[in-house]
C-alpha cells in the first residue's frame, strides 16, 4: 500500500533527493545542538570555560611540576609546544590544533598527579605507588619513611628526583600504572583534576579565569544560534520543496484522471459512479498531497534523526542502552495492535465517504420529484443513516488513534525517570557528567520522537494508501474504446471527405458483464440525404443502437461502416468530428449561449451559429433575451426550459455541418408545430447528411425515408409509414396507441364501432404478413 502511494513521487527524484539532503543537514545540525549544550554545562559551568588539559599560559615553575611526570619523549614535545618565559615567568602555548590535540593525551594525567601533589599526598599512598614500580631499589620506601612525614608535596618530590633517589623514569611509570588502576572512571577523574591545575595555573599566571568562563560561553552560545539558524533554513526549504512537489503531484494525478476519465466510454463510467469519480479527484487526491508533503517533510526526516541520535547514544558509553531498547519495543508493540485495529476501518471509510457522497448528490439532484412525492422524511432518514455510519467509522478510528499519543508520553516519561534514575548514579560515583547526562537524555529523546512521528505517520499512511489505491484503480482502468493502430488507421479530412453512409452489418452487441445481447444482428444502411428512423418500446435498444456509432460503445460481432471503412478504423476524433450527436439525456454546459453552440468548433463563425439556431428553432427565444447569444447558461441548462435545454442542443449539433446526425429521441420535448417546422428545416438545410432518428412519437418519423421496428434488440420490421402500418403487427400498435383512425389513413366509419372493426381487420392482416 504504501508503496503505491510513493509511486507518485517517482517523476520527481530530484524533489525526494533534495529533499533528503536539506532533512539529512537538519538533523545533524539539530543533533550537534545536545553536544554544545553538554559542553556549556560541564565546561562553561562546571570547569569555569577551560575546555582542554593544555593551558594557553602556564608559569615556569608550573610547567616544570608538569614535566617531572613526563618522558623526555613528552617533555621535548612539550616544550617545542610553549614559548619561551616571558619576563614575568609566563610561556605560552603557540602549537597547532594537532599539536594540542597530542599533548592532551598525556599531559593530562601529569597535570592530575601534580595537582595531587600540591595539595600533599599522604606518605602511604605515595609508598604503594612506589612499591608497584619493579624498578625502584627494595628499601626506596624505608629510605623515604625516614626522611618526610606524613605528607609528600610536589617540592619534596622534586628535592627527590634532583637528589637522584627517584628518577623521572619511575614518575613516568607510576603515572601510568595509576592512571590505568583508575578504571572506567579514569578518564573522568584524570580530566577534572587535570583542569583543576590548568585554573590554578592560570590564577598564578595572571589570567582572568571571569573573562575565560565569558568568552567561551559566548562562543559557544554563537555556535549554537549558528547550528539553530542552518537548522531552520533547511526546515523552511525542505517545507517549500515538500510543498512545492505535493502540490505538483496533486496537480499532475487530476490531470492525469480527468484525461482518463475523459477518455472512459460508458462502459467504464459505469463502473465507477459519478460521486465516486468526484470522490476520487478531490478527497483522495487531497490525501495523497497531504501524505506526500509530511513523506518528504516528517517521514524522511524521522529516521535521519532517529538513526543520528542511535549513532550519538552508542557513542556515549553510559550502560542504559538498555533503556532505549525497552521503549523501542514497546512502542513497536503499541503500534502493530493499532495498525491491526484501524487499518480495515480505514478502508470501509473511504467506502462509505462514497455512498455519503452519493446519497446527498441524490438529494440534490432529486429534489423536485422528493418534494413531489412528499419524500422529504425518508430521503433525510436515508442520509441520516449515511452519515451515522460514517461518523461512527469515524468516531472509532479516531479513539483508536487518541490511544496512541497517551501510550507514547509514557513511554518518553518512563525513558526519562529511568535514565534520571541510573544515570545519577553515575554522577555521583564521577564516571558520568550532568552535562553528559543531559545529551544522552536529549539523544534518547530525539530517538522516541523519531518513533512517534513515524507513528503518526504510519496512523495516516492506510487511508492515503487506499486514497491511492482508489485513485490508481481508476488511472489503471484503460478505455475499451481504442483508437485504430497507425498502420490501419483510414483518414479522409485531408483529401476527398467522408460522404456520410453509414451500414450496420450484422451487428451483435452486449453490455460488459451482461447475459444476454442488447441488439442481436443489426442490418441496414443510412444514406446521405435519407432519414432513417428507429422505433420501438421502451428498453428495446434504440439508444444503444444510435450510441455505437460514434463509437461510445464498441460492436461485440458483426461492423458498422462509413462509407465502407469499418469505423474502429477511424481515428475517434476524425469519427466524431463527421457525426452530429444530440443524446437522450439534455446537457448543457455553464457559459453563455454562444459557447454552448460554438461548443464542436470554438472557430465557427458567428453566421453558422445564427444560422443552426435558426433551424433548431431556438433563434426566437434567444433573440427574446436582453443579450442574445451572450446570455448565460447554468450548468445543466437549469435556467432555460427543457424545450429550450433541447433546441439549443439540436443547434449544436447542427452547427458543426455534420455528414451523420443522430437524435437520440431529440424531439420529445418539443411541442407537435416546433418538430413538425424544425424536421422540415432540417431536411432542407442538412439535404447532404444522413439522418438518423430515435423517437417515442410516431409523428416524428412517419415521414421517414426508412423506418427502422425494433423490439427486444431485433428488427421486426421495416419500410414507410404506410407500409408498416400493413406488415408490422409491432408499429401498428404504436400508431394505433398515438394516431386517430384518419391518421392511421383508414376510411371514416359512421360510428366509433365500425372504425374499431376496420382497425381490428388491419391488424388482422398485418398479422398474417
Amino acid at each position: 500500500m504504501r508503496v503505491k502511494i510513493f509511486s507518485f513521487l517517482k517523476e520527481h527524484k530530484l524533489s525526494f533527493l533534495i529533499a533528503l539532503v536539506l532533512l539529512f543537514a537538519q538533523a545533524n545540525f539539530e543533533l550537534t545542538l545536545p553536544g554544545i549544550m553538554s559542553d556549556i554545562v560541564d565546561v562553561g559551568i562546571s570547569q569555569g570555560g577551560i575546555a582542554s588539559t593544555v593551558p594557553d599560559e602556564i608559569r615556569e615553575s608550573d610547567l616544570s611540576d608538569v614535566e617531572l611526570f613526563l618522558s623526555d619523549d613528552e617533555t621535548d614535545q612539550v616544550e617545542a609546544s610553549f614559548s619561551s618565559a616571558d619576563a614575568d615567568g609566563v610561556r605560552t602555548f603557540g602549537g597547532t590544533f594537532e599539536d594540542r590535540a597530542e599533548l592532551e593525551s598525556f599531559i593530562g594525567e601529569a597535570e592530575m598527579l601534580a595537582y595531587q601533589f600540591e595539595q600533599g599526598v599522604s606518605y602511604g599512598e605515595f609508598a604503594q605507588a612506589i612499591e608497584r614500580d619493579a624498578t625502584a631499589p627494595a628499601d626506596t620506601a624505608g629510605n623515604l619513611e625516614r626522611v618526610f612525614g606524613d605528607t609528600v608535596d610536589i617540592s619534596d618530590l622534586s628535592s627527590l628526583v634532583d637528589a637522584g633517589v627517584l628518577t623521572k623514569e619511575q614518575l613516568v611509570e607510576s603515572r601510568k600504572e595509576l592512571t590505568s588502576s583508575l578504571g572506567d572512571a579514569g578518564e573522568s577523574i584524570v580530566q577534572s583534576r587535570a583542569i583543576e591545575f590548568v585554573r590554578q595555573a592560570y590564577e598564578d599566571a595572571g589570567v582572568d579565569l571571569t573573562a575565560v568562563q565569558r568568552d567561551y560561553l559566548f562562543a559557544q552560545g554563537l555556535t549554537m544560534l549558528g547550528y539553530a539558524l542552518a537548522s531552520a533554513a533547511c526546515a523552511i526549504l525542505a517545507a517549500f520543496n515538500a510543498s512545492r512537489t505535493s502540490a505538483a503531484i496533486g496537480r499532475d494525478v487530476r490531470h492525469r484522471l480527468y484525461e482518463r476519465v475523459l477518455d472512459y466510454s460508458p462502459a467504464e463510467m459505469n463502473k465507477f459512479s459519478a460521486a465516486s469519480l468526484i470522490t476520487r479527484a478531490t478527497n483522495d487526491i487531497q490525501q495523497i498531497q497531504m501524505i506526500t508533503v509530511m513523506c518528504l517533510r516528517i517521514v524522511l526526516f524521522a529516521p535521519c534523526m532517529g538513526l543520528g541520535a542511535v549513532v550519538r547514544v552508542l557513542a556515549t558509553p553510559t550502560g542504559m542502552e538498555w533503556i532505549l531498547v525497552v521503549a523501542i519495543v514497546a512502542i513497536a508493540i503499541a503500534i502493530g495492535v493499532l495498525m491491526g485495529v484501524t487499518l480495515p476501518k480505514f478502508r470501509i471509510m473511504q467506502n462509505l465517504v462514497d455512498r455519503n457522497n452519493l446519497i446527498a448528490r441524490e438529494i440534490l439532484t432529486g429534489i423536485m420529484p422528493i418534494r413531489a412525492f412528499g419524500r422529504q422524511k425518508h430521503e433525510e432518514e436515508r442520509y441520516d443513516e449515511a452519515n451515522r455510519e460514517l461518523t461512527s467509522t469515524y468516531i472509532f478510528t479516531n479513539r483508536c488513534m487518541s490511544l496512541l499519543m497517551p501510550v507514547m508520553m509514557i513511554v518518553m516519561n518512563a525513558t526519562t525517570v529511568a535514565i534520571v534514575w541510573f544515570g545519577a548514579h553515575g554522577v555521583d560515583t564521577g564516571g558520568l557528567q550532568v552535562g553528559t547526562l543531559m545529551a544522552y537524555i536529549n539523544y534518547v529523546m530525539q530517538v522516541i520522537m523519531s518513533f512517534m512521528i513515524l507513528t503518526m505517520i504510519s496512523v495516516m499512511l492506510p487511508r492515503a494508501g487506499v486514497a491511492a489505491e482508489r485513485v490508481l484503480d481508476v488511472l489503471d482502468t484503460n478505455t475499451s474504446i481504442h483508437n485504430p493502430s497507425p498502420e490501419r488507421c483510414v483518414t479522409r479530412e485531408n483529401g476527398e471527405g467522408w460522404r456520410g453512409v453509414v451500414s450496420y452489418n450484422d451487428v451483435t452487441f452486449s453490455y460488459p458483464d451482461a447475459d444476454v445481447p442488447t441488439l442481436e444482428h443489426i442490418s441496414f444502411t443510412a444514406r446521405p440525404g435519407k432519414t432513417t428512423a428507429i422505433i420501438g418500446s421502451t428498453g428495446c435498444g434504440k439508444s444503444t443502437l444510435v450510441q455505437l456509432i460514434p463509437r461510445l460503445y464498441d460492436v461485440t460481432e458483426g461492423s458498422i461502416t462509413l462509407d465502407g471503412v469499418d469505423i474502429r478504423d477511424i481515428d475517434l476524433e476524425e469519427l466524431r468530428r463527421t457525426i452530429g450527436y444530440v443524446p437522450q439525456k439534455r446537457m448543457l454546459f455553464s457559459g453563455t449561449i454562444e459557447s454552448n453552440i460554438k461548443y464542436g468548433d470554438e472557430s465557427m463563425s458567428d453566421a453558422d451559429m445564427v444560422e443552426a439556431a435558426r433551424v433548431a428553432q431556438a433563434e426566437e427565444f434567444i433573440d427574446a433575451k436582453p443579450d442574445g447569444y451572450l446570455s448565460p447558461i447554468s450548468q445543466g441548462g437549469s435556467n432555460v426550459s427543457g424545450g429550450q435545454n433541447q433546441r439549443l442542443s439540436i443547434a449544436r449539433a447542427l452547427a458543426i455541418h455534420p455528414k451523420v446526425l443522430v437524435f437520440d429521441d431529440s424531439f420529445s420535448a418539443l411541442d407537435y408545430k416546433t418538430d413538425a417546422t424544425l424536421r422540415a428545416e432540417l431536411t432542407r438545410s442538412a439535404s447532404g447528411a444522413a439522418i438518423i432518428i430515435v423517437a417515442q412519437r410516431i409523428a416524428t418519423i412517419m415521414h421517414a425515408d426508412e423506418i427502422l421496428v425494433l423490439d427486444d434488440g431485433r428488427i421486426v420490421g421495416r419500410g414507410t409509414h404506410e407500409e408498416l402500418l400493413r406488415s408490422c403487427p409491432e408499429y401498428l400498435e404504436i400508431a394505433k396507441s398515438q394516431l386517430s383512425a384518419s391518421e392511421l389513413g383508414l376510411a371514416e366509419a359512421n360510428d366509433a364501432s365500425a372504425g374499431a372493426d376496420a382497425i381490428q381487420d388491419l391488424s388482422v392482416k398485418g398479422g398474417e404478413r
